[in-house]
């Protein structure tokens, strides 16, 4: 029996998309379409639907994302735009081509004053237009594709692209000192981690809903800094804890984004490394590049 499908992942070129690239093309049991915003426009839905039924897709991994949080707040129109319209676009080609959806979203649809993980059916309040347009496509996407998946993940970090790991690396190594935030709560998530969860749960048996990945454990932006510089070696340059309320940002941030991931563990019988240990193999990847 051949269970080989055709799969779309779109934003093929950010953190996730590559990670995810790699391991499916690595794995070579399905046939892959890598799209980015150079090879498929996912706000026109009439490219949307072609690309789909011209290539018989079976599963969608929709990556692509606006992740410029603060500029999100000036850049609504773009953010809502790659957000949510195209989300509820590829929810709508989905389910008129009968092909399975995976999309991503945030910790940042919840407010982060709770005191506890966040499970999938807590309540969401996003505080900044960012955090707003990520579940107003969670929201459009089920409405028109109540067999989606969406995955919430948050602080997501790989060797590729713009992230908080690699930052933190290249200003340990050019300056003396550095102030990090400590009253930020959170789970980092590997991008290599979650990108071999969703190939699980592209062979698994589908269960639509909404789960949560992040890597196990809690930590403030701090203590994170503080181990990716041990980790990568980095000596001579002090480390200072300060509070969110001494750095201006356009959008304001969760101060807690520990997520509960039993479901997801539970469901798709997935086991997630601890945050130390992925970091840890993240910047060796780093470092050799």
């Amino acid at each position: 029996m051949n269970n080989r499908k055709n799969i779309l992942i779109t934003g093929c070129n950010g953190q996730l998309g590559t990670e995810l690239s790699n391991i499916l093309s690595q794995a070579n049991e399905h046939n892959l379409f890598l799209t980015d915003v150079d090879t498929l426009d996912i706000c026109d839905e009439t490219a949307v639907n072609d690309f789909i039924a011209s290539h018989n897709i079976h599963i969608i991994v929709n990556c692509a994302a606006y992740t410029a949080v603060d500029k999100a707040e000036e850049n609504q129109d773009i953010c809502r735009a790659i957000n949510a319209d195209a989300v509820e676009i590829l929810g709508r080609a989905a389910t008129e081509h009968s092909a399975r959806l995976i999309s991503i979203s945030t910790d940042y649809v919840f407010d982060g004053t709770s005191c506890s993980p966040y499970t999938e059916d807590m309540l969401t309040n996003p505080v900044s237009v960012y955090g707003a347009t990520k579940l107003e496509g969670e929201q459009r996407l089920f409405s028109v594709c109540p067999e989606a998946v969406v995955i919430r993940t948050a602080w997501l970090y790989s060797p590729y692209g713009k992230n908080f790991v690699k930052t933190m690396i290249e200003l340990g190594k050019s300056r003396s000192q550095l102030n990090v935030v400590f009253d930020q709560v959170g789970s980092p998530t590997y991008a290599l981690d979650l990108a071999t969860a969703i190939a699980c749960i592209i062979d698994a048996e589908w269960t639509p809903g909404i789960y949560h990945f992040s890597n196990e454990g809690a930590i403030s932006w701090y203590d994170f800094t503080m181990a990716i510089h041990r980790l990568a070696g980095i000596t001579s340059c002090q480390v200072l804890p300060c509070r969110s309320s001494e750095f201006f940002t356009l959008a304001k941030r969760p101060a807690y984004s520990v997520f509960d991931k039993s479901k997801i563990k539970n469901t798709f019988a997935l086991s997630i490394p601890h945050w130390e240990k992925s970091l840890e193999h993240c910047i060796t990847r780093i470092l050799n590049n």
